[in-house]
């Protein structure tokens, strides 16, 4: 199980920290991403961190936002800066446990997702 959390009401210019707490490692997964879902709109990649691949993210996030992750604490993060109002969305963490070719490695439909998304608004 996932639990995402760290959303909620910014004004465009600010920052948020998302949060993925896994309930068991996650070592067992190959990559681990968070995608976003504006109402309306399909649900979209955002960064991709691999276990022996380059973190990738989409174009109109690059320079703004950061994925991490702490094995620890079996936690992914998004560190999203620079906030704009086409960041409006419900955002999730989708994990895979194989190996994505690059292309597809942003693609929504290539991950599982367990548990809900957190609401991330931006509006002055």
């Amino acid at each position: 199980q996932l639990q995402a959390s760290g959303g909620g009401l910014v004004q465009p210019g600010g920052s948020l920290r998302l949060s993925c707490a896994f309930s068991g490692g996650i070592s067992d997964y190959y990559h681990i991403g968070w995608f976003r879902q504006a109402p309306g709109k399909d649900r979209e990649g955002v960064a991709v961190i691999s276990r022996h691949d380059p973190t990738i993210y989409r174009d109109s996030v690059k320079g703004r936002f950061t994925i991490s992750k702490d094995n620890a604490k079996s936690t992914v993060y998004l560190q999203m800066n620079d906030l704009k109002p086409e960041d409006t969305a419900v955002y999730y963490c989708g994990t895979r446990k194989g190996r994505i070719i690059l292309s597809a490695r942003l693609s929504a439909a290539q991950y599982d997702y367990r548990g809900q998304g957190t609401l991330v608004t931006v509006s002055s």
